[in-house]
């Protein structure tokens, strides 16, 4: 009789949480594990089921761990990200580090050398427990194979419980081979619900939003974490309160209502450009700190604030609120509304309220970035004219939007790109644009968008990225290909670091160290037998996005992109806001 291993416990666990994916590189010290992935699949599909976590292999474990980060963004649950000890679990750290600050779930399983090697010098062996200590939530190394059931619950768990994060568990390959009991099982998780805070909170709160003259609301991340955009829209229309989101919380408000300012942390005139200036009461609904600083819209500390989320506030000078409601957002603002409501704003009726608004924002930031969309048809970087190469990023972005259904997703790497993207880009539902704005880390829209297409294969899935971005982690093309995650990779090139020349000019004046070289990429996307496409003109742009979009499989667009325009973003922003 085939004896039953700690590994396959382990596989068990992963499986009563109700785990869908394994992302991982195929490591020596984690064959156990991935022998019993094999076998609770195969016996899954022997009785025509899903009998456990699917197992997707990588070509690097920083994808791996992107992976895992995205799906949990997108799902509120937690994947697993595996790696062997050594390279492989250093290999993972960027991307739980980047799930750690952007409060996404998630569960890292690393193996390691025996156990009886971990006191001395051994091949690969390092600490890394206590190099991944900083950027998880919790993390441990199983000691005890009868504690595998505990390990297991207690990682999901606190992975997946506000605010949400990453978690580890290191599997020593001796204990991982080991056989356990029969007795040992799995144990089934439970279910947590959020309290609401008490009637005092709320009264407190709905007479500062009554007394106020010029309210406005700052949503965050934590608005789509707890799903919780169609109590925040009804709160922003019953109220008529305008609202800004971070570059995380996009989706929060649809962008086509009046009502959005869109999203806001690109510069320190911000606050002034989307009314924080002029409000005398910011509602803080699921906003972190780590997506916008209150020092950038909050300077002097002296804002009247609200703070709405699942967690107290953190400590900052400039960040101190004059009552907390804590628990759950999406009863916390159905209470608020119904306790605002009978009394209005400062005694104003809708159209008082709705003349507030206008007066809040002086150089209304949402119409001069519709400004710039508008005025970016059919011109193009060398003059007037739809053929024009290279083509601006306001151009690409208009085309972008037009190309895609409100649902589809755009999932965005970190450079000039993003900045673009959160100021321009519209967003109509939650959870259609993923940005990495906590621990910005490049490299992810790629593996990004895989996970995104894994959890919504019905919808098209973008995943928009520089040059640079992009080869950080191509490799990921073949992962695409070979999975069948049909996504369009759309990759704005210029042959260099964009965002930082743009900060060098902005800041020096003259840019260094930025330039590299670049393949073709659409010879490159081909080589993996990707479908690969380049616009013949700045008119051609949107007709192409459109069949790539419609490949059956993987697609590549490469958009020659003229960064020149970003020195005249700032100019005219910094016009608006009187800088």
């Amino acid at each position: 009789m085939t004896k039953r291993t700690a590994a396959q416990l382990l596989v068990e666990c992963l499986a009563a949480e109700g785990c869908e994916y394994v992302f991982s590189v195929p490591g020596e010290e984690t064959m156990d594990i991935l022998d019993a992935l094999g076998v609770i699949a195969a016996a899954g599909r022997d009785d025509g089921r899903l009998a456990g976590p699917r197992h997707i292999t990588t070509r690097h474990e920083q994808g791996a761990a992107f992976m895992a980060d995205v799906y949990g963004r997108l799902t509120g649950k937690a994947a697993v990200a595996m790696a062997t000890l050594g390279p492989g679990a250093t290999n993972l750290i960027t991307g739980v580090a980047d799930a750690y600050l952007d409060r996404a779930p998630m569960v890292a399983i690393t193996g390691q050398a025996s156990s009886d090697k971990l006191h001395k010098e051994a091949h690969q062996v390092i600490d890394i427990v206590g190099m991944l200590e900083p950027v998880t939530k919790w993390n441990t190394s199983v000691q005890r194979i009868g504690a595998i059931p505990e390990i297991v619950r207690k990682a999901f768990r606190t992975a997946v419980l506000e605010k949400p994060g990453p978690t580890h568990i290191e599997l020593p390959e001796n204990l991982a081979a080991a056989e356990v009991d029969d007795a040992a099982r799995p144990l089934l998780p439970g279910k947590a619900y959020f309290p609401e805070p008490t009637d005092e909170a709320i009264a407190h709160a709905a007479e500062l939003i009554a007394t106020s003259q010029r309210p406005l609301v700052l949503a965050g991340n934590g608005v789509l974490r707890r799903r919780a955009a169609p109590e925040l829209r009804a709160f922003a229309r019953g109220l008529h309160v305008p609202v800004a989101v971070t570059f995380m919380g996009k989706g929060a408000m649809d962008d086509r209502s009046h009502l959005s300012l869109m999203a806001v942390g690109l510069q320190a005139r911000d606050h002034v450009l989307s009314g924080f200036d002029r409000a005398d009461l910011v509602i803080c609904v699921g906003y972190d700190l780590v997506e916008y600083a209150p020092a950038g819209w909050n300077p002097d500390g002296r804002k009247r604030i609200i703070h709405i989320d699942t967690q107290p506030a953190e400590v900052d000078a400039q960040y101190r609120p004059e009552v907390e409601l804590i628990g759950d957002i999406e009863g916390s603002l159905r209470r608020l509304l119904t306790a605002v409501l009978p009394r209005g704003i400062s005694g104003r009726d809708a159209g008082e309220r709705h003349e507030a608004r206008e007066t809040l924002v002086h150089a209304d930031l949402r119409t001069a970035l519709l400004e710039e969309l508008a005025g970016s048809a059919g011109s193009g970087a060398t003059g007037p004219g739809e053929d024009a190469l290279p083509i601006t990023p306001q151009r690409a972005i208009a085309d972008l939007r037009e190309a895609l259904g409100p649902d589809d997703i755009v999932v965005s790497d970190v450079g000039a790109h993003k900045v673009w993207v959160a100021r321009l880009y519209q967003a109509y539902e939650p959870n259609t644009v993923i940005i990495s704005n906590g621990f910005a880390a490049m490299g992810i829209s790629l593996p990004g968008a895989i996970a995104a297409k894994l959890v919504h294969p019905e919808r098209k899935v973008v995943a928009l990225c520089g040059d640079g971005g992009f080869l950080m982690n191509s490799q990921e093309l073949e992962t695409a290909k070979r999975i069948g995650a049909n996504i369009t990779v759309v990759v704005w090139r210029d042959d260099g670091y964009g965002l930082i020349d743009w900060k060098q000019r902005t800041e020096f004046g003259r840019p260094f160290g930025v330039e590299f070289g670049n393949p073709d990429f659409v010879d490159y996307a081909r080589s993996f037998g990707i479908a690969g496409f380049r616009p013949s003109s700045a008119a051609d742009l949107l007709p192409t996005l459109r069949r790539a979009l419609d490949v059956d499989g993987p697609s590549l667009v490469e958009v020659p992109i003229d960064y020149r325009e970003n020195l005249r973003l700032t100019e005219h922003l910094g016009a608006l806001a009187g800088a």
